[in-house]
């Protein structure tokens, strides 16, 4: 296991079989987000996406708890300098991209493991990865109408993607939980484990994605997410580019021989 630095105890950070897994450590607040564990995320996201030692980075929350989003005791706390409603548009749209947008096309394969709530800005993170992966106990809410906010870090983009347009305004409009198992019905879910063996389950999930063709994954990723929003056309010709520079790795060459021999493949990860 290699420790990674975050500069904070709100943020964990290790690497174990090529999972990075990141940790909200702020249990006696749900793992809320603020003003240190939020810059933390950022950078480390950052880190673990440069170091070829990690081949998926897995964002989880310490305790029974994702992440209950911005922490609600310090939203109405003032500033000495007020600033304009246009200089705090432009400082938490960078927030936002720095963080859900860096998340969502970060090159490495992202998992999300909700040992329990995802609310809010905690929930848009979540919706952020690749994949969700929960406990039994886990729940998802929107959560913004019960502090009567519109929402941000990215929930009104990604959730109607995963859900369909109708069923994402009835979220963000009732605030409903979701339970993990309705979750699974309506694809925000890819697998539940049981609340006594989540971690472990979830951490052999994200191991098996880490040591597969990790160039491939992530070209996957690219094609996938660039799919959403172009032609058929633009995406027949991104994934021709693609599929010519994966076949002239070594990972295709590996993963080919090894189909061929019947055995699992072994990917040369210096190279």
């Amino acid at each position: 296991m290699i420790h990674i630095d975050t500069g904070t105890d709100e943020l964990l950070c290790h690497i174990v079989d090529r999972v990075a897994v990141i940790t909200l450590n702020k249990p006696h607040k749900k793992n809320a987000l603020g003003d240190i564990l939020t810059p933390a995320l950022r950078k480390t996201l950052t880190l673990v996406e440069q170091d070829d030692r990690v081949g998926c980075v897995m964002i989880t929350g310490s305790g029974d708890a994702f992440c209950s989003g911005g922490d609600v005791s310090g939203m109405g706390a003032s500033v000495s300098v007020p600033k304009s409603a246009q200089d705090r548009i432009a400082e938490l749209t960078l927030k936002q991209e720095t963080l859900t947008l860096r998340l969502y096309e970060l090159d490495k394969i992202t998992v999300a493991a909700l040992p329990g709530a995802a609310a809010g800005a905690g929930l848009s993170i979540a919706l952020a990865c690749d994949l969700r992966v929960a406990a039994k106990r886990a729940f998802m809410t929107t959560a913004f109408r019960n502090i009567g906010l519109s929402g941000d870090y990215g929930g009104s983009w990604l959730l109607p993607r995963l859900v369909g347009l109708a069923k994402a305004k009835e979220l963000y409009y009732t605030a409903d939980r979701v339970s993990a198992e309705e979750a699974v019905q309506l694809g925000l879910i890819n697998k539940v484990f049981s609340d006594e063996t989540f971690r472990e389950e979830a951490q052999a999930y994200a191991r098996a994605l880490a040591n597969g063709p990790s160039g491939a994954l992530s070209l996957m990723k690219v094609n996938l997410n660039q799919g959403l929003n172009q032609s058929l056309r633009e995406s027949l010709v991104l994934e021709a580019k693609h599929l010519v520079e994966s076949s002239g790795s070594k990972e295709a060459g590996e993963a080919i021989t090894a189909f061929m021999e019947k055995r699992p493949p072994v990917f040369d990860r210096d190279s």
